[in-house]
C-alpha cells in the first residue's frame, strides 16, 4: 500500500479552513489562551504545536485507529488536568506582588511549560472533532496537503489565543487574571466530565 505524498493546493487550503473553524470554539483553544496569562507565550505554543503534530500524524498516518481508545477515559484524564490547571491558577493569588506592590513577573521555564502545555492539549484533542476531520479529510484527499493544511490551522489558532492572552494579561492585574484563568480551567474540567458522562 502506497503512501500518497503528492501535494494539492486546493486540498491544503479546505483542510486550513475547516481545521481552523473548527478548532476556534474548542476547549483546547480556551486551554492556550488560560496558559498564556500565566507562562511564557513562545513555550507554550511550542508545547501545543508539538501536540498537534502529533495528533495530525496520527491521523494521517493512521486514519480513524485512535477511535479504538474509550473516549469517556480520555475525557475524563482531560478533565483532571484542566482541574490541576484550575488548582494552580486559583491558589497561588499570594505571590501576584512583590514587597514594593509591583506585579510580580513568575518566570516559568521551558520545559516545565513546553511539558504542561503538551501534556493539556494531548490529552483533550485526542478524538477530538479536529482529528477525526482530519482523518476524514486525508482518507479520501492527499494525506501530505491535508497534514500540512490541519497542522497550520490548528498553530494558528494556538498563536491567536496566546496572543490574546498576553494582551489580556498585560492590561489587567495579575491576581484578576488568574482567577479567571482558574474558572477557565474549571469551566474546561467541568465540560470535557460533561463529554465523558453524556458522550
Amino acid at each position: 500500500m502506497s503512501f500518497d505524498l503528492s501535494f494539492d493546493l486546493a486540498t491544503f487550503a479546505t483542510a486550513f479552513a475547516v481545521i481552523f473553524l473548527a478548532e476556534l470554539p474548542d476547549k483546547t483553544m480556551f486551554a492556550s489562551l488560560a496558559m498564556g496569562t500565566r507562562m511564557r507565550p513562545l513555550y507554550v505554543w511550542f508545547g501545543t504545536s508539538s501536540a498537534f503534530l502529533v495528533h495530525v500524524l496520527v491521523a494521517t498516518a493512521a486514519g480513524s485507529a485512535f477511535s479504538l481508545l474509550p473516549k469517556p477515559l480520555v475525557q475524563v484524564v482531560a478533565a483532571a488536568l484542566f482541574a490541576f490547571g484550575a488548582y494552580t491558577l486559583l491558589r497561588g493569588g499570594d505571590d501576584d506582588e512583590d514587597e514594593d506592590g509591583a506585579p510580580a513577573k513568575r518566570v516559568t521555564g521551558l520545559w516545565p511549560t513546553y511539558l504542561t502545555a503538551f501534556t493539556v492539549v494531548f490529552i483533550s484533542e485526542w478524538g477530538d472533532l479536529t482529528q477525526i476531520t482530519t482523518a476524514n479529510l486525508a482518507a479520501t484527499r492527499g494525506p501530505l496537503a491535508v497534514a500540512l493544511g490541519s497542522l497550520l490551522a490548528l498553530m494558528t489558532v494556538s498563536a491567536l489565543a496566546l496572543v490574546a492572552g498576553r494582551f489580556i494579561a498585560d492590561r489587567v492585574p495579575l491576581r484578576v487574571v488568574q482567577r479567571i484563568g482558574g474558572l477557565v480551567m474549571v469551566a474546561l474540567a467541568v465540560w470535557s466530565l460533561a463529554e465523558a458522562v453524556f458522550g
